[in-house]
């Protein structure tokens, strides 16, 4: 059962999934297309959740300059990653703070 576990992790590990992250944008755009039509949501958690896009964006655009700049990607570059990281950082402080919003807007029933 390891030997089966071991090789099966070395070819998940060799597969490029390039094309399955550029893909994953079309659900994510779809979810939050419903999240938007939710009136109940409050919008500090839609803009939450919207920044997670300008997260992704930022990675990509700092992706790039640091193959373009270093020579290395951008896990290699810890203060750039962490730059980047920041953002999603943010985007789930917003939302965050837009759920514990909506928490305390609810009205308490007791029975």
């Amino acid at each position: 059962m390891n030997e089966f576990f071991l090789k099966l992790i070395e070819k998940l590990g060799s597969i490029d999934n390039t094309l399955l992250f550029a893909v994953s944008i079309i659900p994510y755009a779809i979810f939050l297309f419903y999240l938007f039509k939710i009136k109940f949501i409050n919008n500090i958690v839609k803009t939450g959740f919207s920044l997670t896009v300008l997260f992704v964006l930022i990675t990509i655009l700092v992706s790039i300059f640091t193959l373009n700049f270093y020579d290395k990607t951008l896990v290699e570059v810890d203060f750039l990653h962490g730059l980047a990281e920041s953002f999603l950082t943010l985007s789930d402080f917003v939302i965050l703070f837009g759920f514990i919003k909506l928490l305390n807007s609810l009205e308490v029933k007791n029975s």
